[in-house]
């Protein structure tokens, strides 16, 4: 995956963190849970904020 891909980022940390609520997730917690998946292969540091945006704002739509 690389952070174009942020449904299936998304998807994937709905997947691996079920017990977290999105909106209380700070950006710098989630860039770093981004980077940590298995499956991530893109440079850390390209993820800038609208990107994490778009990342949270998916993974609060897959929990409706």
């Amino acid at each position: 995956m690389r952070w174009t891909d942020v449904l299936d980022i998304a998807i994937e940390l709905d997947e691996t963190y079920p017990e977290v609520d999105p909106l209380s997730v700070n950006f710098v917690d989630l860039r770093n849970w981004v980077v940590g998946l298995e499956d991530f292969d893109d440079d850390p540091d390209k993820g800038g904020e609208k990107v994490l945006e778009a990342i949270q704002m998916h993974w609060i739509e897959e929990r409706d």
